[in-house]
C-alpha cells in the first residue's frame, strides 16, 4: 500500500503550491488568496521509484468551534488521521504565529511522524532567519520553495524515510478500471451532500452556504466488486457572476472535471427550478459528448403542484438531454440513491458498447427501406453501410454517396433508430457521414 503524506498548515502557507510540486500536476487550485482550499484533496506522486499519496487540506484553526472553519478543521483531522506522515508547512518570510503553535501542539499530542517544512524561503540565510521556528518543538526545521520547486525533493525524500520500507507487492489480478463520475450543478445544489451520502461519511465540506466546494475534489469509492472515482465540482454560476477570480479557477476545474468524466450528474435543485445556467451546463455536457444522468434533489422539500411544474420545466428546458434518464432523489434522506446508480451504471454501458459492422448496416438498411432520405435536386442520398468510430461517445460512420445532402431530421431519425436498437439510454450519440470519392469524377471524356 502507498504511503500518505498530509500537508497541514495555517492558510496561505503554500500547501496546495507544495501539493502541486509534490504530485507534478496542476490539479490543486493556487492563487494568493487565503483559505482557498476547503476540502481535502488527493494526489498521486512518484519519488525514486516509490510511490506515495499527498493529501492537500485547507487552512486548520483547531480551536475553530463553529462556522465553515470548524467544517475544515474537520477535513484537516481526518486528513491527519490518514496519513502515515504529516508535513506541517509554516511561512519562512512572514514567520511564527500563534495559531502555527497551536497546530504543533495538536500534532505533538498525536505523535505522528512529522516534518516541519519552512516554505517561501527562496534566498533566505539559514540559521538565524528560520531559528524562530525551532520552539515548536517538531525538530529540525527543512527550508523549501514550493513555488519555485527548491528542496521540494528532499523534502519528500525525508518524509518516505521516516517509514518503513514498503513490501514486496503480490501479484495483483487484473483491476477493473475505475468509473469517472463527476456531479455538477449550480451552487448549493447538494452535490457535496450526496458524495457523502454515497460515501458513509462526511468526506466532503457540505455547509449551508453556496459555493463551499471551490475545486474538483476526486475520492475513490467502490460498490459491488466496481471500482468509482467519485468527483465532486464547484457549482457553476451565471457568467456575469463570477467575480472572483478564485470563482473563475473553478469553473476550469468544473468543465475540466466533466471532460475527464465517464458518467456526468447534472444535479438539479427541486426548490429552484430549472434555470438558463442548468441548461448551460447540460449544453456543455452534451458538446464534449458525456453520458449524463439528470437528477433532480430536494425532491422531498417540493409538493405535487411544484413537481408538476418541475417535470414541465424539464421537459421543455433541457429537451435535448431527452436520452438522458431522469431521477428523483433526496442526498440528505437518501431516498431515490438505488435508481440512479442503476442509471449510472446503464449510461457507462451505453457510453462504452461496442456496436458490430453488420449489425449496425443491417440496421441502417432498415432504417433506408422503411423511410429513403429527401431527394436533393438531381441527387438521393445513397446509405450503403456503416461501422464503429469511437466510444464514449458512440460514433457511428455511415458511407454512402451524396451523404453530404442528408438532412438533420434524416440523422435524428437514423439516430433513434440505432439507439432503439442497441439501447443506448444517458449517452449522446454521434453521426457522421462520409460520402465515397467517385474515380472518374476527375478524368476526361475521351
Amino acid at each position: 500500500m502507498n504511503p500518505v503524506i498530509a500537508l497541514v498548515g495555517r492558510p496561505n502557507v503554500g500547501k496546495s503550491t507544495l501539493f502541486n510540486r509534490m504530485t507534478q500536476s496542476r490539479d490543486a487550485i493556487v492563487a494568493d488568496f487565503a483559505g482557498l482550499t476547503r476540502d481535502r484533496h488527493y494526489g498521486h506522486g512518484k519519488q525514486g521509484g516509490r510511490d506515495f499519496i499527498v493529501i492537500d487540506t485547507g487552512g486548520f484553526e483547531p480551536e475553530a468551534s463553529s462556522g465553515i472553519y470548524s467544517e475544515m478543521a474537520k477535513q484537516t483531522r481526518q486528513a491527519v488521521a490518514e496519513a502515515d506522515v504529516v508535513v506541517f508547512v509554516v511561512d519562512a518570510r512572514a514567520g511564527i504565529s500563534a495559531q502555527d503553535h497551536d497546530i504543533a501542539n495538536y500534532l505533538r499530542r498525536l505523535g505522528k511522524p512529522c516534518v516541519l517544512a519552512a516554505n517561501k524561503a527562496e534566498g533566505m540565510l539559514e540559521g538565524i532567519q528560520l531559528s524562530e521556528f525551532y520552539e515548536l518543538g517538531l525538530g529540525e526545521v527543512h527550508p523549501v520553495s514550493a513555488a519555485h520547486g527548491q528542496r521540494v525533493r528532499s523534502l519528500v525524500e525525508l518524509a518516505l524515510a521516516l517509514l518503513p520500507e514498503p513490501e514486496a507487492p503480490a501479484e495483483a489480478a487484473n483491476e477493473v478500471a475505475a468509473i469517472r463520475l463527476a456531479v455538477v450543478g449550480r451552487p448549493n445544489a447538494g452535490k457535496s451532500t450526496l458524495i457523502n451520502t454515497w460515501l458513509g461519511e462526511e468526506r466532503l465540506v457540505a455547509f449551508d452556504l453556496p459555493g463551499t466546494t471551490r475545486d474538483a475534489i476526486s475520492v475513490p469509492f467502490e460498490r459491488n466488486g466496481q471500482r468509482f472515482e467519485l468527483i465532486d465540482t464547484a457549482g457553476l454560476r451565471k457568467k456575469g457572476k463570477v467575480f472572483e477570480a478564485i470563482e473563475k479557477f473553478s469553473v476550469v476545474k468544473t468543465l475540466q472535471a466533466i471532460d475527464s468524466a465517464h458518467v456526468v450528474v447534472l444535479l438539479l435543485d427541486a426548490t429552484q427550478g430549472v434555470t438558463d445556467q442548468d441548461a448551460h451546463i447540460a449544453g456543455y455536457i452534451l458538446e464534449r459528448g458525456r453520458a449524463v444522468v439528470v437528477a433532480v434533489n430536494k425532491w422531498d422539500a417540493v409538493d405535487d403542484y411544484q413537481r408538476q411544474l418541475l417535470e414541465r420545466s424539464i421537459e421543455s428546458r433541457l429537451a435535448f438531454l431527452k436520452f438522458a434518464t431522469l431521477c428523483f432523489i433526496s442526498a440528505r434522506k437518501r431516498q431515490g440513491l438505488g435508481p440512479l446508480w442503476s442509471a449510472m451504471t446503464q449510461a457507462y454501458k451505453a457510453a462504452t458498447c461496442k456496436m458490430s459492422t453488420p449489425v449496425l448496416t443491417r440496421v441502417l438498411l432498415e432504417a433506408v427501406q422503411f423511410q429513403s432520405p429527401k431527394r436533393a435536386g438531381m441527387f438521393r442520398p445513397k446509405l450503403r453501410y456503416a461501422h464503429q468510430g469511437g466510444v464514449n461517445p458512440p460514433v457511428i460512420v455511415v458511407h454512402g454517396n451524396s451523404l453530404e445532402h442528408v438532412t438533420d431530421a434524416y440523422k435524428r431519425y437514423l439516430e433513434a433508430r440505432f439507439r432503439k436498437e442497441f439501447n443506448l439510454v444517458g449517452t449522446p450519440l454521434r453521426i457522421e457521414m462520409k460520402t465515397s470519392h467517385n474515380p472518374y469524377v476527375d478524368k476526361e471524356s475521351p
